[in-house]
């Protein structure tokens, strides 16, 4: 499992590169500038980010995650519907990026067909945290029809964000709305659907099958004898 670095030298590589990501992207060349800039040996850079850039680029989104989590932690959503919440935690993981434009290279990067793996898993990433969040004890197919419904909602946020000029995220709060309300329409029609007597010679068997579909087990902590974690 990915987490945000916490290596203090890690995390002034990333502070150190974002200047330059606006104008190089997530490259060698912001990468080498960030290195020169905070006085690090280039080898020892290297063994940090075995991926130079790509590396920080990850860690710069699961700060953003990290920063998610902890607001939703301190929020008070008691009196809130579910699909509030969900929404609450997508506006949440929004006000967690401090960077518009690193965030647009990196959807540039990750929108790469060799790039297209890690992006994905890190999209899915973001929606595995709000669930988790939020208390989903899901175990069965649903564990991953919500994340998957949510990594497609995640990522129409994004990119409408990215391209939002209106008044304080105006226009972005309202098309957060609308992909839930979408959603929740989907979701009522495949609760009709298998309601429906006349599709049950349909989705009898189909349900049948999906029955049998459990989440993934959860990974033991990394700090476990035996256990080797990614120092990515």
């Amino acid at each position: 499992m990915m987490t945000p670095p916490t290596d203090p030298q890690k995390i002034a590589l990333l502070d150190a590169i974002l200047p330059h990501v606006a104008f190089d992207g997530w490259s060698q060349t912001a990468f080498d500038a960030a290195v020169t800039e905070i006085g690090i040996d280039p080898a020892h850079a290297r063994t940090m980010c075995r991926r130079g850039a790509v590396d920080l680029a990850i860690a710069y989104h699961m700060r953003a995650d990290a920063a998610m989590i902890a607001a939703l932690k301190a929020s008070d959503m008691s009196d809130m519907r579910f699909r509030d919440k969900v929404a609450h935690a997508l506006r949440l993981r929004i006000a967690g990026i401090d960077d518009k434009e690193a965030v647009r290279r990196a959807a540039a990067l990750f929108a790469l067909p060799h790039m297209a793996a890690d992006g994905s898993k890190l999209i899915w990433g973001t929606a595995d945290k709000i669930w988790e969040a939020l208390g989903d004890t899901s175990q069965d197919v649903n564990w991953y029809t919500k994340r998957m419904t949510l990594s497609g909602v995640y990522s129409a946020v994004i990119l409408y964000w990215l391209g939002d000029d209106s008044l304080d995220g105006q226009a972005t709060d309202a098309f957060i709305d609308r992909r839930i309300d979408d959603v929740m329409q989907f979701e009522k029609f495949k609760s009709t659907m298998r309601d429906n007597p006349l599709f049950k010679p349909f989705t009898g068997p189909l349900s049948k099958m999906l029955s049998s579909v459990r989440a993934p087990t959860k990974m033991p902590p990394a700090d476990l004898p035996g256990i080797w974690q990614d120092p990515r």
